[in-house]
């Protein structure tokens, strides 16, 4: 059984296209301009890990088939990462268990806040979820098997984001600073994949000229780059890259 990684979604915070048509510059006969909001999955044996509950995460679930979840980690509490959050009920159901959700001291925090009867009975609401604060490092564990996943905190304009590394695997979707003090985790990557938000500078995320950087100072064998906002067409993306960094696609994925 192989283990597969699949971005379920590399969109910016509105997709793409947006609500109201826009698709920007982008080729709107090109199915993979057609962007939902940031998530991915880990399948690794028999475990089904889901990075971010985006707000199109029941679309990404039926179009790649998972059928199963469980555990979640979340990059950060911004709503365009969370909002789909209690579409995860019918696994409860299903299961007839709690789903763990992973994430650092800020992010669950928020996410008790802001979706406490996710957590606690509430007017009739049964709890779906197992709130688990991250260390460095620390495993998802299932019956015999486990992931081992290394996290580290990004800036993300004025907040904390988290960067997780297995498997020589790196997921760093929302980013506009890595502390010099953490490349040592992105060393001998085999697959980096990082905020490209636009080609101007922004603020929160890294733009084209930063992704770049980024890639040549790790050197990993293959860079992905993803939250593409829609000044960023797929094929002139591609055709602007060196061999070994690609755009990003919904329901892209990889064996490891």
């Amino acid at each position: 059984m192989k283990n597969k990684f699949t971005i379920l979604g590399c969109g910016s915070s509105l997709g793409s296209p947006w609500i109201t048509g826009n698709w920007g510059s982008c080729d709107k006969k090109n199915s993979k301009n057609v962007r939902t909001r940031c998530s991915a999955h880990i399948k690794f044996k028999n475990l089904s890990i889901l990075i971010d509950t985006s707000p199109d995460i029941k679309s990404q679930f039926k179009k790649n088939k998972i059928s199963n979840i469980d555990a979640i980690i979340y990059t950060h509490d911004h709503a365009d990462q969370t909002a789909g959050i209690f579409e995860l009920r019918p696994f409860v159901w299903k299961n007839k268990k709690k789903i763990p959700i992973y994430g650092s001291t800020r992010t669950i925090n928020r996410l008790l806040k802001s979706y406490t009867f996710c957590f606690k009975p509430r007017y009739g609401y049964v709890p779906i979820l197992i709130a688990k604060k991250i260390k460095r490092r620390f495993k998802i564990i299932k019956k015999n098997e486990f992931i081992k996943i290394l996290s580290f905190e990004v800036q993300h304009g004025l907040i904390k984001a988290t960067a997780y590394v297995f498997n020589k695997i790196a997921y760093i979707s929302d980013c506009n600073y890595i502390p010099d003090e953490y490349f040592k985790y992105l060393k001998n990557l085999d697959y980096l994949i990082i905020d490209c938000l636009k080609n101007e500078k922004h603020p929160s995320h890294f733009n084209y000229d930063d992704a770049i950087f980024i890639s040549k100072k790790i050197k990993p064998k293959k860079t992905i780059l993803t939250n593409l906002h829609v000044d960023l067409d797929y094929t002139k993306l591609k055709r602007r890259l060196p061999k070994n960094i690609i755009p990003a696609y919904d329901g892209l994925n990889f064996n490891f």
